[in-house]
């Protein structure tokens, strides 16, 4: 299985608690990690928030590990996403596309 996690759900899912079941899952080779070169810069920008208080051993044994097995996609479009509170929108490449090929 391929699956593409959402920033928010990738952190959540490091922070253990409910979503920590993904992170084992993905360790244990359940299912591929597909990404693009846009998502594996923001996972590590936003884990190395102070707020998450995540340890530096963790935010580097993940990212190596996202970094060595992930698989990369490029993507085949670009898409804009606007919400409500401008400051919350994201513009991000769409990795659909090239998952579903």
């Amino acid at each position: 299985m391929r699956v593409i996690l959402d920033t928010n759900i990738f952190i959540s899912a490091v922070l253990g608690g409910r979503l920590g079941v993904i992170v084992d899952e993905w360790k244990a080779g359940k299912f591929k990690l597909i990404v693009t070169d846009s998502i594996a810069r923001e996972y590590p920008d936003v884990i190395n928030r102070p707020k998450f208080k995540i340890p530096q051993g963790e935010i580097i044994s993940v990212s190596d590990y996202l970094l060595q097995l992930a698989e990369f996609v490029t993507p085949e479009e670009e898409i804009q996403v606007i919400v409500a509170d401008p400051t919350d929108g994201w513009k991000a490449s769409n990795p659909l596309p090239a998952v579903i090929k």
